[in-house]
């Protein structure tokens, strides 16, 4: 996986905050648009990284993803480094321009998702399983386009407004010829 998604001047500013992750620099020059990105199927590579102990988790993710004019559905195949495997699927309706109500399994309510400029941001609250048990925590997440085409998924995750730690997910789409 590449590394550096983050710079470290936007991870010292937002170590301890609970902050939104700020678009990267420069900005994305190309608009990401959810249901014409994300049909078909994807391949992820991801990382979250434990902010109090440093501790990295990998993944990967599989996703195939449909649009039906109304509603885009991700299924989502998690693969974890330590070799445990999770299905969870996105429902994402449109409800008007650029913006979304997303559902998913463990999704507490529903995620807020919208456009922001050339990205799209979703604000959500999920249940971890975690090895004390269930764990109620806020994802923001920011996706954005890099120039080969690449989204890039970067997420902030807060207990109670603390930064617990933050996911960097590099996405490519299977058997595409050029940039989304």
């Amino acid at each position: 996986m590449r590394r550096g998604l983050v710079s470290s001047k936007a991870e010292a500013r937002s170590s301890a905050s609970g902050s939104a992750p700020a678009f990267p620099s420069p900005a994305p020059k190309t608009r990401l648009v959810l249901e014409e990105a994300l049909v078909g199927r994807t391949i992820c590579e991801g990382l979250f990284v434990n902010r109090f102990t440093g501790g990295e988790t990998t993944f990967s993710v599989a996703i195939d993803g449909t649009w039906d004019g109304a509603v885009l559905t991700l299924v989502e195949d998690f693969a974890f480094g330590d070799g445990s495997k999770e299905r969870k699927t996105w429902r994402m309706a449109k409800i008007g321009d650029g913006v979304y109500r997303g559902t998913r399994e463990d999704v507490i309510g529903a995620a807020d998702v919208r456009q922001d400029g050339n990205g799209v941001r979703l604000d959500y609250h999920v249940t971890l399983a975690t090895a004390m048990g269930p764990l109620a925590v806020r994802f923001q997440d920011l996706l954005t386009l890099d120039v080969e085409g690449v989204i890039v998924n970067r997420a902030v995750v807060t207990k109670f407004g603390v930064r617990v730690g933050r996911v960097e997910l590099l996405m490519r789409r299977v058997g595409a010829q050029s940039r989304i």
